[in-house]
């Protein structure tokens, strides 16, 4: 089992701290998180052998990953709190050995922030624009939907006219990097999530099966809103599903809607 989550704001090492916390003993290699999908594409990419160092627009999570591969970063928790002089004659000063800007969810983003990374996309030569996720929304607490990733994504879009390389669900860099690290055969994968455009579309883009939980962001009705259209193989509860004996059978959205353990 792998734990595949967007939340960038831990690394690896962040994520197994939780799971300890909480009794599970979960080893680091099974969790994947976007801030190590970031460092995996660096990695992929051999943006080491540059030379260049990469401006964070995120949190810790993002730095650990990078100091992991020893690929040199700034910005991320140390520029929060900062403002640029936006005085007559103002100007923010930018390291030009930049060479990518990596947007994570950040909840201390800030104009100072995006007038950096801006910068650097904009003005340094062949910088990468590299976004952890897009997901509109997130649940920092229970009473409210807040402001996701896909937020601060688009404030950098929105300056640069650049599109990201996503490495965050749905897109496949996770997947590919599961399959072709442990040799796994993407038909006997299931993705088991609650979110209909990133875990589910997660799934049914790339070749596995999906199943969709209904303890988390999708009730029922919307799933079989007339508005949706990803549809997953099926559907359960919660996760609770897989482990209880005798507990409310989960079901298939096949048109057969067969019944499903």
């Amino acid at each position: 089992m792998f734990f595949v989550t967007n939340n960038s704001t831990k690394s690896r090492a962040g994520y197994k701290k939780k799971f300890d916390s909480l009794g599970l003993d979960i080893p680091a290699e099974e969790i994947f998180s976007s801030s190590f999908a970031a460092a995996a594409y660096l990695e992929q990419t051999k943006f080491k052998e540059s030379g260049k160092k990469v401006y964070i627009v995120g949190e810790v999570g993002i730095c650990e990953e990078l100091d992991n591969i020893e690929v040199p970063w700034i910005g991320g928790p140390d520029d929060a709190g900062k403002q640029p002089d936006m005085g007559p004659g103002g100007r923010l000063e930018h390291d030009e050995d930049v060479g990518a800007v990596i947007v994570g969810f950040d909840r201390f983003v800030n104009y100072y922030k995006i007038q950096y990374a801006q910068l650097c996309i904009n003005e340094n030569e062949n910088c990468e624009f590299i976004a952890t996720n897009l997901d509109a929304v997130t649940h920092l607490t229970d009473a409210q939907e807040w402001a996701g990733n896909g937020s601060m994504v688009g404030a950098i879009k929105g300056c640069t006219g650049q599109e990201p390389t996503v490495v965050g669900k749905p897109s496949p860099l996770m997947i590919d990097y599961l399959c072709t690290k442990l040799g796994l055969e993407r038909s006997r994968i299931c993705m088991v999530g609650d979110r209909l455009d990133t875990d589910i579309l997660f799934g049914t883009d790339n070749g596995l099966q999906s199943l969709l939980v209904l303890s988390g962001v999708t009730s029922e009705e919307k799933l079989f809103s007339p508005q949706n259209t990803i549809t997953p193989d099926y559907y359960a509860d919660s996760i609770n599903d897989f482990f209880l004996e005798g507990s409310k059978t989960s079901g298939s959205t096949s048109s057969a809607s067969s019944a499903t353990s």
